[in-house]
């Protein structure tokens, strides 16, 4: 853990886990829940990772930050000036891949049905599939400059599985290097308040559907990227898991009905 400091939700923390190569990162992830989840335990506390344990507190994200390295030097790093940047062809191609397939990937971000109650407008969790420089009211929001140039992915929240999110961001940003895929405009001022964006699914209803479909180009990149198997078993958990949620009857509806109806 780089750094740690307390944030707006009640008991809430915010953890910077130090960086390193994406699987290495991915596990660091999961070692860190796990260890703390063995320790609030031992201390008789209890410690959750829901995107949104509380209706009226602030949700929990996971912001993924990512960059790609060649012969030691940042590839994202270039000469192309864009809205005070200066990235390279492959930062816009993967970019514009990470963003082109977000909304077929949203499920492998968000993968319960409470993560979508963390995107609400005005809660620093994004709505819209957008990007810009360093502003935290979009999906994608780019910070850095040269070696430290990076994009951070907004969409996952703590509830993440790291693995996932990690080989649906390379899947993504890589089919966009390869298809030389370019990002839309960057997008300037409240993305909350944007009209001309597309919007993000709002549930693991949408998510589900647009991961078990094809995409908008006709191409399903998950059964590519991930084979058969493994889209399979992920559309069907996903399918179960919204099935699951609709058939459930929750405290929310008895004590709104119950000695109402």
């Amino acid at each position: 853990v780089e750094t740690s400091k307390g944030e707006t939700g009640v008991g809430q923390h915010e953890l910077n886990i130090r960086y390193a190569e994406v699987l290495k990162m991915a596990d660091r992830h999961a070692v860190y829940k796990q260890a703390l989840k063995e320790m609030a335990d031992s201390m008789k506390l209890a410690v959750t990772f829901m995107a949104k344990p509380h209706h009226d507190q602030a949700g929990s994200g996971c912001h993924l930050h990512l960059s790609l390295w060649r012969d030691g030097r940042n590839a994202f790093a270039g000469t192309h000036r864009v809205g005070g940047l200066e990235v390279s062809d492959e930062f816009l191609w993967f970019l514009g891949g990470w963003m082109e397939h977000a909304p077929a990937m949203m499920a492998m971000y968000a993968p319960t049905v409470n993560s979508y109650k963390r995107f609400r407008a005005g809660s620093w969790a994004p709505t819209a599939c957008a990007w810009s420089h360093d502003n935290r009211t979009t999906g994608f929001r780019v910070v850095g400059a040269g070696p430290s140039l990076r994009i951070e992915c907004r969409l996952p929240g703590a509830d993440v599985n790291p693995y996932l999110a990690f080989a649906a961001s390379l899947a993504s940003g890589l089919d966009g290097i390869r298809n030389k895929t370019q990002p839309p405009p960057m997008l300037s001022g409240d993305a909350y308040k944007a009209g001309n964006v597309p919007l993000l699914p709002s549930n693991l209803a949408q998510a589900a559907a647009l991961f078990a479909g094809k995409s908008a180009n006709g191409r399903c990149l998950a059964k590519e990227a991930f084979g058969e198997a493994a889209w399979q078993h992920y559309t069907h958990f996903w399918q179960s898991e919204q099935a699951a949620w609709e058939s459930a009857v929750t405290d929310w509806e008895r004590r709104r009905y119950f000695e109402q109806i």
